[in-house]
């Protein structure tokens, strides 16, 4: 079965915007008992994330870790990585990082997150494109 993949197009052209919204989404996903995956490109990136998970939002909780080969011992933490999600983590996917998430068809749906950053937004093309020539679905939302 193929994944829903949501495009989320924000005004803003920072990192920190298009992190908040994925925090966001990881709190919604937590909260409606989904496993989430949020894939960067590299661990400096996994750190921002990580720090701003704890502070985006004064009476938030979604608890998460890095994720470098080892499973939390939580079952219902996200996880932050630069790699494939682990098997249990493939419900909702969102994608901070410039690549195609890999084996995407595990997924049940996918978060890929855009601002107004040139680079980032021909990434985004990119990967559009690449959803197209799988046959996937894309819903585009601007923010």
């Amino acid at each position: 079965m193929l994944p829903k993949v949501n495009f989320y197009i924000l005004s803003s052209q920072s990192e920190q915007g298009r992190h908040t919204f994925a925090c966001k989404l990881a709190e919604k996903a937590f909260r409606l008992g989904f496993k989430c995956y949020l894939l960067v490109d590299n661990l400096e990136q996994a750190e921002r994330l990580d720090r701003l998970l704890w502070t985006f939002r004064a009476n938030s909780f979604v608890p998460h870790v890095i994720y470098q080969n080892e499973l939390p011992n939580s079952n219902n933490a996200a996880l932050i990585g630069t790699q494939q999600a682990p098997e249990l983590w493939r419900h909702t996917l969102i994608n901070l990082s410039t690549k195609l998430p890999e084996n995407i068809e595990q997924s049940e749906q996918v978060f890929e997150l855009l601002d107004n950053d040139e680079s980032h937004k021909q990434a985004g093309r990119e990967r559009y494109r690449q959803y197209q020539a799988l046959k996937i679905d894309i819903n585009t939302h601007k923010i």
